[in-house]
């Protein structure tokens, strides 16, 4: 089944279902333009209860999948009309011109408004209820008729020679005709098959995304997991932040890298999680015996020693000699809330 979240995340799923824009009007009355066709910007915010601001910051994000889907700019003789029978400015050099198409690709973007929840709600109730009507079975349709049909001739007819005239029009038929109609509609199900089996992958990587997101909101979630759990987490940070073939190798001990990545240029990053209690500390021994296997044993170029902990005074100050980052409970906070680290840019 179709998850909000999904929706909003998925530019593939909401391709899928924008033509559905009836469930527009299930939610409240959309007022179009006199063309009857297109709607301004002004009128978009007022059907979603929202400023004008939100929907004209939406566009900037998402221009290109809007145009896809009907939104452009109106000049020249058709923005002179526009301005006399709407509310566009006497002085606007072009105004924005919304399908209700478009109305329903921002349904499926805006996030902060009751309406655009509720046209999602709606949306997914009817893909789930098309999902779940019975498939009208064409073929099987197409060779009862034949049944009927061959039974027909031969309750009008007798003989070995109608006989075999009738089997030589069924295997013409058959050929010329249903077997052509079963390649096709072999073909249109293996077809379905794949976008159902790309859509469900797209909803997997999607709902792994959102949990991690959610992982992201607070130090108490952090503080809540478990050290494996915090390995994955920071590895997780560390691929937000542009890192790329970023691999979770705990498992080896204290004194073991947790977790080897690149950044973009190629620089080698070595980090170390920490995961302990918040009234803990990090001691200048921790930083000693990392700053031996990361610069030694894996030649880092960026060495992270990531704790949930505060670290002391000796260690920050072994860990600034020997350049180590000394990630510390409040600079992992601003890491974690979406600051990128320094040393990764």
């Amino acid at each position: 089944m179709m998850q909000e979240g999904a929706l909003l995340e998925s530019r593939t799923l909401r391709e899928s279902v924008v033509a559905r824009t009836e469930v527009l009007d299930k939610v409240k009355a959309l007022s179009l333009l006199p063309d009857g066709l297109h709607v301004t910007t002004q009128m978009v915010a007022t059907y979603f209860e929202v400023a004008e601001a939100v929907i004209h910051n939406m566009v900037t994000d998402h221009r290109e999948e809007l145009e896809s889907n009907g939104y452009r700019l109106a000049t020249g003789e058709e923005l002179t009309v526009l301005k006399a029978v709407s509310s566009v400015g006497s002085r606007a050099r072009n105004a924005a011109l919304f399908t209700r198409r478009t109305v329903l690709n921002v349904a499926m973007l805006l996030r902060d408004s009751i309406v655009a929840r509720q046209v999602r709600t709606h949306l997914l109730d009817v893909e789930e209820n098309r999902r779940s009507e019975p498939v009208d079975n064409f073929v099987h349709r197409l060779a009862e008729w034949l049944d009927e049909r061959i039974a027909e001739y031969m309750a009008q007819h007798a003989g070995t020679a109608t006989v075999h005239h009738v089997e030589e029009i069924v295997r013409t038929t058959i050929s010329r005709t249903v077997v052509p109609l079963l390649n096709i509609a072999i073909q249109n199900d293996s077809d379905q098959r794949t976008q159902l089996e790309a859509h469900e992958e797209e909803i997997t990587r999607l709902q792994r995304v959102l949990r991690e997101r959610e992982a992201a909101g607070s130090m108490a979630a952090l503080d809540a997991m478990n050290p494996r759990q915090f390995e994955q987490h920071i590895a997780w940070l560390c691929r937000r932040d542009g890192c790329d073939r970023v691999a979770v190798t705990g498992g080896h001990g204290d004194t073991g890298a947790d977790i080897v990545a690149y950044t973009p240029d190629g620089r080698r990053v070595v980090v170390q999680c920490k995961s302990r209690n918040p009234s803990g500390t990090i001691t200048s021994g921790d930083v000693q015996q990392f700053i031996g296997m990361a610069k030694l044993d894996y030649k880092a170029d960026i060495a992270l020693l990531v704790a949930t902990c505060p670290f002391t005074r000796d260690a920050l100050l072994l860990a600034t000699r020997h350049d180590v980052t000394a990630v510390h409970r409040g600079l992992l906070e601003a890491w974690n809330s979406g600051t990128k680290l320094q040393v990764l840019r």
